[in-house]
């Protein structure tokens, strides 16, 4: 039996960053929806929040699970029960992008605390800011 243990820290946007999510109280209710749903398909999913427009999730894979597998579930699922639910006004969809990168366990704690502390965070800075940094911070662009 293979024993594995790897995080990654995902993030992906409502579609066009459309603020969709726009209270604590849905929001709330779409991470518990999806946490449900992460446990029924045996996907570890440590945390997660988020904002209006986007969440954060720390996962840690499975042996037999890939990133972009274990991501569509998440988002494609959600966004079937957000519609069927009619949980938002207008059409529900996930932007079809998303970032992932690896976590070292040594700063699981401090991952974990920063997706825990998303409503604070982003009152003092927007998603496009975040997105901005992560994109510099991990060498997937020079902005």
């Amino acid at each position: 039996m293979p024993f594995t243990k790897i995080y990654i820290h995902c993030v992906w946007s409502t579609k066009n960053r459309f603020p969709f999510l726009n209270s604590i109280h849905l929001r709330q209710k779409v991470w518990d929806h999806i946490k449900e749903n992460a446990i029924k398909k045996e996907i570890y999913l440590d945390f997660i929040s988020g904002y209006s427009d986007h969440c954060h999730c720390l996962i840690s894979l499975g042996n037999n699970q890939t990133i972009q597998k274990t991501i569509q579930l998440l988002k494609g699922e959600s966004s079937y029960w957000i519609n069927k639910n009619q949980l938002t006004k207008d059409k529900f969809e996930w932007q079809d992008e998303y970032f992932a990168v690896s976590v070292s366990e040594s700063i699981v704690d401090k991952v974990r605390d920063y997706i825990k502390n998303q409503e604070e965070h982003h009152k003092k800075k927007t998603f496009q800011d975040e997105y901005n940094e992560f994109m510099i911070k991990f060498g997937f662009t020079n902005l």
